[in-house]
């Protein structure tokens, strides 16, 4: 019998197939990257900085992830690409050796009512088979604990065929589902306060609507109610029959004619749930907003407790525990619980759910609970969620593309992100992170950072190499890469307090805190400790409070910063009075857009299968109007020479001379002093990064009338050298006259603080406390806490 033997001897050279190891990038030009070619190695941790709209995401998502997303689409066949997004090549003359990409990003998940943190993890779907599996009483299978499943049933005839006759049977059905049948799964449901939406002492001819934006000229809904036939329009409403009201509030939709257009009526109360509330609140304008706010309550359901689940779903047990149990326990909590489980006939699914839940607990959201709607994470939280499915996976040599990792994570817990990052590498996968942090820069193999300024400013490398190169290169990166932010030697005396007494939403454990205003509060605490949930949801109404959360903001890609924050309708107006013309003729959406692109500057072409193709309009040449409104000027500039001024530009042509607009300078000033003054005023915001958003959503929030700002993490998104910058703004605020209370994680804001208050020491159940009031001087000399512990370690005493 022999053996087979192996000789090791030296490889006289290295195999072809080991020489590809860098990603190959040239001539990249998409958005502001100007013909950008680097190597990046592969297997290896590579860091990307620069300053907010330097080119970043440009760079690493909008080339190479989404050339690796488009090449591997081309793999599917024609019949399944027809049902996937269809994605352009990115604009770059070579891209080489790439592989499959995973981008991890901060997009929010989903704010759909029904998506919670279980259906977003399938977490959800392995309970709910467990649940089905041994719980007492049995009642179906899977579905009958899905709060998305309705129960329904029905029975009928149906016609066969059978050996050459037709034959008649009955036949029924019946789907088990868990849906509650009150709120249908959504676990509330909503009370409309119709004084609100109109004045009953008013007919609808005699203007009795008071929802914002219904006009009495407007066909699709004032004048649908007044010439419908269905109503009196010069009744007033208080006088309607029963029938008149029944048909006003909650009629079908149905099919009428206004003056020869066909139009659907349908009921004032289904018409708003549709146009208002089937929509994320976060994606309202600021004033459809406070209308929601004033016209709508939502409360738990009461025949569900909010539990979105029908009677029976809540029935079966397991051990005492029924599934709505199960999911409103803290993870860490249901991990245990599961832990305990020993029922060898359902193993396999125990160690599967066994081993995500560890895993939630493993990325710092053991705090979290299954049943938390998805569309309330933070952006940090949604990205740390998606992160959960890849840990424990076998793939290699794969692309993961992060966006900011560290978002919305306390000094404490960038060490365990840290980690991640590293073992994800160590499988030998290539990590691409775009980062501003020095802690996680501080772990790169590579680092590339781009700049030297933000949008057409930037673009371009300003250096790669390792992170000690980085220090020393002159770069903006490399000159405040040790930068920190020195304890301020006086703090400002406040001018009263805004009392919180009994405070108990989420995890708060009946918390009384006096917070102190006229002054620069900064709430701190590991993630999940209660920071949102004191100043966001325990703050007492009318405390004329403007909060600037973390929602995103969306828009399509006729929407822009000047659109976004009012800007243009001083700018039409002045435009309008310079010439004596309508201001809708200024309006690339309205009267003055150009016919052939619809006002949108190109034209979209759509190739089925293939990507679609975006050509400049060639009557317009990209302009968006139509030429007769061009020849209209003010201050020598026609409106699209105005639209693509930057914000800096603009603010020195509207503040002075004939084109003088006070309305459009305040504005612009706003957006000046967030740091946005390089921003094109009619720049898609489809295409601005996540920093660039979340700073132009924080000026237009600061023309609110409000004596108290509560900020949520600004520094998301902002460069070393941006955060000197925001700290500048924050003290302006305060020196106005306003308070300003800040959630932050960033250490140089906690040293810039008047007064701090530190919530913890955990997180979730094991957070709601608060476990420090005072000066940031008190805090570190105190260390009494893991916020004071890295708060002495950053300013080095």
């Amino acid at each position: 019998m022999s053996m087979a033997t192996r000789t090791d001897t030296q490889s006289p050279a290295l195999h072809v197939a080991d020489s590809h190891d860098l990603i190959r990038v040239h001539g990249a030009r998409v958005n502001n990257l100007k013909d950008v070619s680097i190597e990046i190695p592969k297997r290896r941790l590579t860091v990307f900085t620069g300053v907010s709209g330097s080119g970043k995401s440009s760079l690493v998502f909008n080339t190479i992830a989404a050339e690796s997303q488009r090449l591997i689409n081309e793999t599917y066949s024609a019949f399944v690409q027809g049902f996937m997004p269809t994605l352009a090549r990115p604009e770059v003359d070579v891209l080489e050796g790439l592989t499959t990409a995973i981008i991890v990003d901060q997009q929010r998940m989903g704010a759909d009512p029904r998506s919670t943190v279980g259906t977003a993890t399938d977490a959800n779907a392995m309970l709910r088979i467990l649940f089905s599996r041994l719980g007492k009483p049995h009642i179906g299978s899977p579905q009958a604990f899905s709060f998305n499943v309705a129960s329904i049933s029905g029975a009928g005839a149906v016609t066969l065929e059978r050996a050459g006759r037709t034959v008649k049977e009955r036949r029924d059905f019946s789907i088990t589902g868990g849906m509650c049948p009150r709120c249908e799964g959504r676990g509330t449901v909503s009370d409309i306060d119709l004084t609100q939406l109109y004045d009953d002492s008013k007919s609808i001819a005699g203007g009795a609507f008071t929802i914002p934006g219904w006009k009495s000229d407007s066909w699709w809904t004032v004048r649908t109610y007044a010439e419908s036939g269905f109503l009196d329009p010069d009744k007033p409403i208080r006088k309607y029959t029963k029938k008149e009201m029944h048909d006003f509030l909650y009629r079908e939709p149905t099919k009428v004619k206004v003056e020869g257009v066909n139009l659907t009526y349908e009921g004032l109360i289904p018409k708003i749930q549709k146009s208002f509330l089937s929509k994320d609140r976060g994606a309202l304008q600021p004033h459809i907003r406070a209308f929601v706010d004033r016209a709508v309550t939502f409360t738990a359901c009461p025949e569900c407790g909010g539990t979105r689940l029908s009677e029976a779903a809540r029935s079966s047990r397991i051990g005492g525990i029924n599934i709505a149990d199960a999911s409103a326990m803290q993870i860490s909590d249901l991990a245990e619980w599961v832990g305990g489980l020993d029922e060898p006939s359902v193993a396999p699914l125990l160690a599967t759910l066994q081993q995500t839940l560890d895993s939630f607990v493993e990325i710092g959201l053991g705090y979290l609970s299954l049943d938390r709607p998805s569309g309330t994470l933070s952006g940090g939280e949604a990205q740390r969620v998606k992160m959960i499915r890849h840990l424990g996976s076998s793939l290699t040599d794969t692309t993961y593309v992060f966006d900011e990792p560290t978002i919305g994570l306390h000094p404490h817990d960038i060490q365990r992100m840290n980690d991640l990052l590293l073992r994800l590498r160590d499988k030998g996968n290539t990590v691409l992170v775009v980062e501003h942090k020095p802690e996680t820069i501080a772990i790169a193999d590579h680092v590339i950072d781009l700049g030297p300024g933000a949008g057409t400013a930037g673009g371009t490398v300003c250096f790669e190499g390792t992170v000690e190169g980085l220090r020393a290169s002159g770069t903006i990166t490399g000159r405040h890469f040790d930068d920190r932010a020195a304890l301020k030697e006086t703090v400002r005396k406040p001018t009263g307090t805004l009392e919180i007494r009994s405070a108990t939403a989420h995890n708060l454990l009946d918390v009384d805190v006096d917070i102190p205003l006229g002054v620069l509060v900064v709430v701190t605490g590991v993630a999940g400790s209660g920071k949102s949930s004191l100043v966001h949801g325990s703050i007492p109404a009318g405390a004329d409070v403007v909060s600037v959360g973390q929602g995103a903001i969306r828009g399509s890609r006729r929407s822009n910063p000047a659109t976004y924050t009012g800007l243009l309708d001083p700018i039409r107006k002045a435009f309008a009075k310079a010439n004596g013309v309508k201001p809708a003729l200024f309006s690339a959406n309205s009267e003055g857009a150009c016919p052939n692109c619809n006002g949108a500057g190109v034209i979209y072409t759509d190739l089925a299968l293939m990507a679609g193709v975006a050509t400049t309009c060639e009557e317009c040449e990209g302009k968006r109007f139509q030429a007769s409104v061009l020849e209209y000027h003010l201050g020598g500039r026609d409106i699209s020479e105005v639209l693509a001024m930057s914000v800096t530009e603009a603010e020195e042509f509207f503040g002075c001379g004939e084109a003088r607009t006070p309305a459009a300078h305040a504005i612009l000033d706003r957006l000046a002093d967030v740091g946005l003054g390089y921003l094109s005023l009619g720049q898609p915001l489809t295409t601005l990064s996540g920093g660039e958003r979340q700073r132009l959503k924080l000026a237009t929030h600061m023309a609110e009338k409000g004596g108290v700002y509560v900020l949520d993490e600004p520094t998301a998104g902002l460069h070393l050298a941006d955060v000197e910058q925001l700290l500048g703004l924050l003290d302006r605020l305060v020196d106005s006259g306003k308070s300003v209370i800040v959630v932050e994680h960033h250490q140089a804001v906690m040293a810039h603080a008047d007064w701090i208050i530190d919530l913890g020491p955990g997180a979730g159940h094991n957070g709601g406390r608060i476990v420090f009031e005072g000066t940031p001087a008190d805090l570190v000399v105190a260390r009494s806490t893991l916020t004071g512990e890295h708060l002495a370690a950053y300013v080095g005493t």
